[in-house]
């Protein structure tokens, strides 16, 4: 899932989940009872990867005692149809991480969508990382903040991965339920971006992993 977005410092290098590695595109926004099942799978193999040591941010003991993240209830109203905006004429840019680390970004455009009744926009960003992965040119990432954040999530915000085969004539299903926390928010030895003050949502995002605290 987190497609090289965490950086683990000390030299130890960073990794691609199973649960990007396994995202293929979006099919029009499923009925609810498929909407339950695709949630109850990404949140068994999101838990699968924190067991896992060779994936987990989680420290020693931590990861031993570890049962499952906390997870909002599967919310069907936080899975959107978004229409998407192509916008990748601007220049690459410096994110902001939680360490002077510094990795360029380019806008890929914009997602337009309802949500809590009100009509809602994020960013959609792409890494320049990724650009020299044959593997993973594809994945698009969508860092953002809410209401929710500082209180049953976590401050820093959260992400969501998306892939270019998502895109489907200009449209594209935008799941919340499927936001995780950044590596940062489990261990300080991750460097990780910081979501842009243009992709703060000023609603609450009741889906997703909640806050550990």
């Amino acid at each position: 899932m987190k497609g090289h977005y965490f950086i683990l410092l000390l030299g130890l290098g960073s990794g691609l989940p199973a649960v990007a590695q396994q995202a293929t595109a979006n099919s029009p926004r499923p009925g609810p009872e498929e909407h339950a099942r695709q949630v109850a799978a990404f949140q068994q193999e999101l838990n699968a990867e924190y067991r896992d040591s060779t994936r987990s941010p989680l420290p020693r003991e931590a990861r031993i005692a570890f049962l499952s993240l906390p997870f909002f209830p599967a919310n069907y109203a936080a899975c959107v149809d978004a229409q998407f905006v192509a916008d990748s004429l601007g220049a690459p840019f410096v994110m902001q991480t939680s360490t002077d680390r510094r990795p360029f970004y380019r806008k890929y455009g914009e997602l337009r969508f309802q949500l809590n009744g009100k009509p809602q926009k994020l960013t959609v960003y792409q890494s320049l990382d990724l650009q020299r992965s044959p593997e993973y040119r594809d994945y698009l990432f969508v860092p953002f903040t809410d209401r929710t954040n500082g209180h049953t999530s976590y401050g820093g915000g959260r992400y969501i991965d998306l892939r270019r085969a998502q895109l489907q004539g200009g449209r594209l299903v935008l799941d919340f339920n499927r936001a995780y926390n950044p590596f940062c928010a489990y261990s300080s030895k991750y460097s990780c971006p910081v979501p842009p003050a243009e992709n703060r949502l000023p609603v609450a995002v009741e889906a997703g992993v909640m806050s550990s605290h």
